[in-house]
């Protein structure tokens, strides 16, 4: 369910997403993985602008310790009413992730999984739809966290997320300001699976299962990986 993808540089996200303040300098990265710092666009005092936050949501109540259990995926269905999310959402605290591609694992008939890379023919970058927290740790120090969110697969990624069927909220450009200053309702209604006739898949190496590889052969097609 969106568990690895890739996150394009600074400059990159800068041009793309009109940023006219970023706190941060960040390579391209070819295999994110949770609890890693990610690229992040919301709004401040007005304007956009870009920050690292930790990828996994630390609830604001968690007192700065990551949840035992998952939270780089908050299922749209629950959004509102997860303990874990609801209180991002009702704030407002909404961002974008930009990404260039995403990995998805199929399940094949001897339960052996197949990584696919997936992207849009559309849009080179595009954002998730994603919410952030800011969660005081006993040392008083403020840890800021985001998430994801997830919602029913289109056909493309059904067939290739074949056992959970589920699939990252990707905004479409038009979509983006509604997600990052719309009213709630506004908001949600950007929230939609992305058309499958934009998107392409193929299967890629097994090298990306291990987060320490990073490289652009990841994306590459199987047979030429």
């Amino acid at each position: 369910m969106c568990g690895r993808y890739v996150a394009p540089d600074d400059a990159a996200i800068e041009r793309e997403f009109n940023l006219v303040r970023a706190e941060w300098q960040f390579p391209e990265s070819y295999n994110v993985a949770p609890t890693q710092l990610v690229p992040v666009v919301r709004m401040r005092e007005g304007l956009r602008v870009g920050r690292l936050l930790r990828w996994g949501l630390i609830p604001f109540f968690a007192r700065g310790v990551p949840p035992k259990y998952s939270t780089i995926n908050a299922r749209m269905e629950t959004v509102q009413s997860s303990a874990c999310y609801r209180e991002p959402w009702a704030r407002g605290q909404r961002c974008l992730l930009p990404a260039r591609g995403f990995y998805e694992w199929q399940t094949r008939p001897d339960g052996s999984k197949t990584p696919y890379y997936i992207h849009l023919e559309d849009q080179e970058i595009f954002a998730l739809a994603g919410l952030w927290e800011r969660s005081p740790s006993e040392g008083g120090e403020w840890i800021e966290s985001c998430v994801h969110l997830t919602l029913p697969a289109n056909r493309l990624v059904g067939e290739i997320h074949n056992t959970q069927h589920r699939m990252p909220a990707i905004l479409t450009r038009e979509a983006r300001e509604a997600w990052l200053t719309g009213t709630p309702a506004q908001a949600w209604a950007a929230l939609a699976p992305y058309p499958d006739e934009h998107m392409v898949a193929w299967p890629v190496s097994t090298r990306v299962n291990k987060p320490a590889n990073n490289d652009a052969g990841l994306i590459a097609p199987l047979a030429a990986a």
